[in-house]
């Protein structure tokens, strides 16, 4: 490892340590984020791992260790200076307008991103790329044919794959997504996961994530948390034979997962 170079990560965590009071949560995590791989983040409740999102987005600080965006530490800025620095989150609570439109919702995402924030006046024309952008989103996410139905009206899913829209407006880099399929059905999960791979093709992708159907789907690499830490990162099939990742957690994930396949 020690010939790679830390722009070679798209995110790179260092040692990473999290206290709140006297309670350590996040015990010295390294994590290494390849440039354009997709990791789900797994592990027991309680081990950690939506601290280690609020982290890396800058919710929390950390109490030691570095947090490094394409080579440059992020620790200590703010969410909203990160996400101009390229990471995009999508939260679990949705972050949609539920009174606008779906192509409002979009255009809102990317205006933002485009740095009109302050400017209340300003002549459509000069709107024109983000609209563009708007529509190109909107086909992507497959919600072009709700276009003028507003977001509060439509369905769970589809409400879900908004905030991806919304989460990807602004072209960021590295993507940033909680627990994405909570809440649905099989068939929309399978949808979703689809969905997901292709407009995050090119982009790093971080996903916490308990359905290990989804896990396995998604990911080029998975990261076990367990007590706040990082007990192994490889990939899918080196992760689900690893003695250690089955002891701590997914040989009883895996049973149940067994048991109930069985049991159709």
């Amino acid at each position: 490892m020690s010939h790679i170079h830390s722009g070679d990560y798209a995110l790179e965590l260092r040692r990473l340590h999290k206290n709140f009071g006297k309670t350590e949560i996040i015990r010295g995590v390294d994590l290494a984020v390849r440039s354009g791989e997709r990791v789900a983040i797994i592990g027991p409740n309680g081990a950690g791992k939506s601290t280690l999102f609020n982290l890396i987005s800058g919710r929390f600080a950390p109490t030691s260790g570095d947090i490094l965006l394409g080579g440059q530490r992020i620790n200590g800025k703010k969410p909203f200076e990160i996400n101009r620095m390229g990471l995009s989150r999508s939260f679990q609570i949705t972050n949609i307008f539920p009174k606008l439109s779906v192509f409002e919702n979009l255009r809102c995402s990317v205006l933002w991103s485009l740095g009109y924030k302050y400017t209340l006046f300003r002549f459509l024309a000069d709107m024109d790329d983000a609209n563009n952008r708007a529509e190109e989103l909107m086909q992507m996410i497959r919600l072009d044919k709700k276009r003028d139905v507003l977001a509060m009206n439509l369905t769970y899913a589809e409400q879900r794959a908004l905030e991806i829209g919304i989460t990807i407006a602004g072209g960021a880099g590295v993507i940033l997504l909680d627990e994405p399929t909570a809440g649905m059905s099989k068939s929309e999960t399978t949808r979703f996961i689809d969905l997901i791979r292709e407009v995050t093709v090119g982009k790093t992708l971080l996903t916490v994530e308990h359905d290990m159907g989804v896990v396995f789907g998604l990911a080029d690499k998975i990261a076990v948390v367990v007590y706040g830490e990082v007990i192994a990162f490889d990939t899918p099939e080196a992760v689900r034979a690893n003695p250690k990742v089955q002891e701590a957690y997914l040989g009883s994930v895996l049973a149940d997962e067994q048991a109930a396949s069985m049991g159709h």
